[in-house]
């Protein structure tokens, strides 16, 4: 139990929400001393100078008494002021430092022979000899030798750094406090998540693909990372079960081809009399392999876009010159079954970036399905146009359709309605057109065209211009 509360601990000064917060408090603690220490420096110094000012004026107005009314004069204002009360400091001495009046009854030795600003130790009358008291003072020479020592106690300075020093002490006390107080607090919250995520993730590898992360709706960082997993891992189970999908498809539907293929070939042997019939029977085995690997190549297609980069070796290129390429390329097929091609993409060149081959073999995939599902006698329409910044491209027919409940399921490999059974094809020409659209960061929708289907493709246009 302890050792797992050391872990704890250990992983919450690790985390990267306790080391931020500890140093913001070393930052704001660091200022906070300067501040601190600012204020207390400046409050002593102030303090200091208005003693100063204070001692000066005292001395100029005691110098006018000696001037006016000489030592005698001098002697008596001194006397005076020195029995009120109050932290001023006199003293009148002659020319040997022999005392003659004030309130100051001992100095430090040879403190008065040389004149102006001091601070010393000094002995009030009537109290010990030890110089425990400390004062700011000014000494000044009168005629004849005479030396005049006004001072005030720094009494107030000290009890003022004294009590700025204990504020100064449980101010920084209480700012480390609360800085590791709150640290704790914040990295055992985010640690708390963490490991929401971290135990999320162990049932994940475990297996359980339907796991997801927690999102607490704060939109964070965390939350930020948690839904990008989410997504991720959303992206990742689509492609897993697209893959067991696949491997069922690939089981029921081949199973069909494979079965007609072994049979042509058994029959071949078994039957086949002339070289005539013989070449005729191989020339059926080989149509039903060249089925196959058609089949095989889309889906290695399939799989190879869904595993490439976006932007990967795109370049800009006009799509209504791709779909009036399509068009072209299916007038006569079109035509062969009496249906109508009509082609409208503009005189403005339509650019984008990407794959020009791979968004053309999209657009054939949609033509060739509308020629072949779309009714014959009939008209496909084809067109392009830009909206803001993307393009559509779409394909319509007027053909029976597909019901909207089926729509989202003809997107799948192997995936074929009913009434499209009797025609040739393996259900993978729509999937290899979503997985280019995904490819290029585009979209894909079936529409019901009234009548007809219309499939329409939306990508993003090339933002230098078109």
């Amino acid at each position: 139990m302890e050792e797992g509360r050391g872990g704890r601990l250990r992983n919450l000064f690790r985390t990267t929400a306790f080391k931020l917060s500890f140093a913001y408090l070393v930052v704001f603690a660091t200022f906070a001393l300067l501040a601190l220490g600012y204020v207390a420096w400046n409050a002593s110094r102030a303090l200091d100078d208005q003693m100063v000012s204070t001692i000066e004026a005292e001395i100029n107005g005691l110098s006018e008494q000696y001037k006016v009314g000489g030592l005698r004069r001098l002697i008596a204002a001194v006397q005076r002021r020195a029995g009120e009360p109050g932290a001023s400091l006199y003293l009148v001495t002659n020319a040997a430092g022999e005392r003659i009046v004030g309130n100051i009854e001992a100095l430090p030795t040879g403190l008065l022979v040389d004149p102006g600003q001091t601070e010393a130790g000094y002995v009030r009358n009537g109290e010990s000899q030890s110089l425990d008291h400390r004062a700011i003072m000014q000494i000044f020479v009168l005629p004849g030798g005479f030396r005049l020592l006004v001072g005030r106690d720094v009494e107030e300075r000290d009890r003022l750094r004294l009590v700025i020093g204990r504020t100064f002490g449980s101010s920084v006390g209480l700012v480390v406090l609360l800085g590791v107080a709150g640290a704790w607090f914040i990295a055992s919250r985010v640690l708390k998540r963490v490991d929401a995520m971290t135990e999320t993730t162990r049932r994940i590898m475990a297996g359980d693909l339907d796991g997801r992360l927690a999102v607490a709706g704060t939109g964070d960082e965390l939350d930020r990372l948690a839904r990008n997993l989410n997504a991720m891992l959303e992206r990742i189970g689509e492609l897993m079960r697209g893959l067991r999908d696949v491997s069922d498809n690939i089981a029921h539907d081949l199973k069909t081809p494979l079965t007609r293929l072994r049979n042509r070939a058994e029959e071949a042997l078994r039957t086949a009399e002339t070289p005539e019939t013989l070449r005729a029977a191989l020339e059926g085995v080989i149509a039903e392999s060249d089925g196959l690997i058609r089949v095989f190549n889309a889906l290695l297609m399939i799989a190879r876009l869904e595993g490439v980069d976006a932007n990967q070796d795109f370049v800009a290129f006009d799509a209504g010159a791709v779909m009036r390429a399509v068009a072209e390329l299916y007038e006569p097929l079109a035509s062969e079954q009496g249906t109508t091609l009509i082609v409208e993409t503009g005189d403005a060149a339509l650019l984008m970036r990407g794959n020009r081959e791979l968004v053309g073999q999209a657009l054939a995939n949609l033509v060739d399905n509308a020629v072949k599902y779309g009714g014959a006698p009939g008209v496909i329409r084809l067109t392009a146009a830009r909206f803001g910044d993307a393009l559509r491209l779409s394909v319509a027919d007027s053909g029976p359709g597909i019901p909207a409940e089926a729509r989202g399921r003809v997107l799948d490999r192997f995936v074929r309605l009913e009434e499209a059974r009797s025609r040739p094809g393996f259900g993978l020409g729509l999937s290899l057109v979503n997985a280019v659209v995904r490819l290029h960061q585009g979209t894909l929708s079936l529409e019901d065209d009234a009548p007809g289907l219309r499939v329409v493709v939306t990508l993003p246009a090339d933002a230098s211009g078109g």
